[in-house]
């Protein structure tokens, strides 16, 4: 017997729905908040001045327990795709399947 269990993100500003789940942290407290590709960019484009204006603190990685919320790390297999095809017209080494190596996925962050 075969079991699916499918996960769907609402986006957590506009009842509409997300796409992935992002972490961020400002002053000591750490947050998640599903959203869309468009609300996703929003914050990011937000933030990026004091991105770019701050530097990264002593902590590098973020443990997470199993169960739960998707990570900002589960992705979809489109934003996967669009990050595999950004690597790599950058030159970038990015597997062809698997997981995509953290500092890839910053980059292209970084980037949009």
């Amino acid at each position: 017997m075969a079991k699916q269990i499918q996960e769907i993100l609402i986006d957590d500003l506009d009842g509409g729905e997300a796409n992935e789940t992002v972490s961020f942290a400002i002053d000591g407290a750490s947050y998640e908040i599903d959203l869309s590709d468009g609300n996703a960019k929003k914050l990011r484009d937000a933030l990026t001045p004091f991105v770019q204006g701050a530097r990264k603190s002593g902590a590098t990685a973020v443990r997470r327990r199993g169960g739960g919320r998707a990570s900002s790390r589960q992705m979809s297999r489109d934003q996967s795709a669009r990050i595999r095809a950004w690597a790599k017209e950058r030159g970038l080494p990015v597997s062809e399947r698997g997981r995509i190596a953290g500092n890839i996925v910053e980059q292209y962050e970084a980037a949009h």
